[in-house]
């Protein structure tokens, strides 16, 4: 049998891809053949990013790109294909957090995470999906969160970015189905990432490493998850593992929300 997570011939574009999340699936899609696009707002690091997947044997690059600017998206989706003539996976993982309530939060903050998180996995597939279609099919990635599943504290436009990621899936999957197109989420619980340690920072906790154990308590398998659990989920979205897997929200958290 042929190896299924062989991703040779594949481009990736990863949103988010300067750190975390992003940057950990970028170096294991990378490590399984994929050509990975680095999408990001932060130039030096999404620079740095694309040296670390060079210089670890792999191919990557990186472009800078608001997802929330119809217009950037546009223009960064038409590059890359251009470049590289296909575009196979979509990782829209781009997001960012205010840990207010409804009432804390202002209107500003509330259109920023909506804006980044929903509006930017809209716009980056709305310009992907035809070129995926072109050429036979593709595979996207939304990320959502446990939270896109059930209520959290102190999270309400985190929970309500994830939790229209999660149904923007399922659409998306009925939608593009007939072209060859699987559309599907992963809904990660607490993650160590540069993100969640400035959740710690808002919510006002002082001890950020005592935080994240804190974090990791309760769930079964009793530790914080790592960028690289995640990308695993990815990878196996994105290859030919999951073949007849789509409109699906992957929980991969640990065990938080059993």
């Amino acid at each position: 049998m042929n190896n299924p997570l062989n991703l040779e011939g594949k481009v990736a574009v990863i949103s988010g891809g300067a750190s975390g999340i992003g940057l950990g699936t970028g170096k294991l899609l990378a490590q399984h053949g994929a050509k990975v696009v680095l999408l990001d707002v932060n130039q030096e690091k999404g620079d740095s990013a694309a040296k670390e997947i060079i210089n670890e044997g792999s191919f990557a690059i990186f472009k800078k790109c608001d997802v929330t600017n119809n217009e950037d998206c546009k223009n960064t989706i038409k590059s890359i294909e251009e470049e590289f003539g296909r575009i196979d996976i979509l990782f829209n993982n781009a997001g960012v957090t205010v840990r207010k309530t409804v009432v804390d939060l202002t209107e500003e903050e509330w259109d920023f995470v909506i804006d980044v998180g929903l509006k930017g996995t809209y716009l980056l597939s709305k310009y992907t999906i035809p070129i995926m279609a072109k050429n036979g099919g593709g595979s996207i990635i939304n990320t959502g969160s446990g939270w896109g599943l059930k209520g959290g504290d102190k999270a309400a436009v985190y929970c309500a970015v994830k939790g229209g990621i999660v149904n923007l899936t399922r659409a998306m999957a009925i939608d593009h189905g007939p072209q060859n197109i699987r559309v599907n989420s992963i809904n990660p619980g607490d993650t160590d990432t540069a993100m969640l340690r400035d959740e710690g920072r808002q919510l006002g906790e002082k001890e950020i490493d005592a935080f994240l154990v804190e974090s990791a308590k309760g769930r079964p398998l009793e530790r914080l998850g790592t960028p690289l659990d995640i990308a695993k989920a990815v990878l196996f979205l994105c290859s030919d593992l999951s073949t007849w897997v789509t409109g699906t929200a992957l929980v991969v958290d640990g065990g938080g929300i059993a």
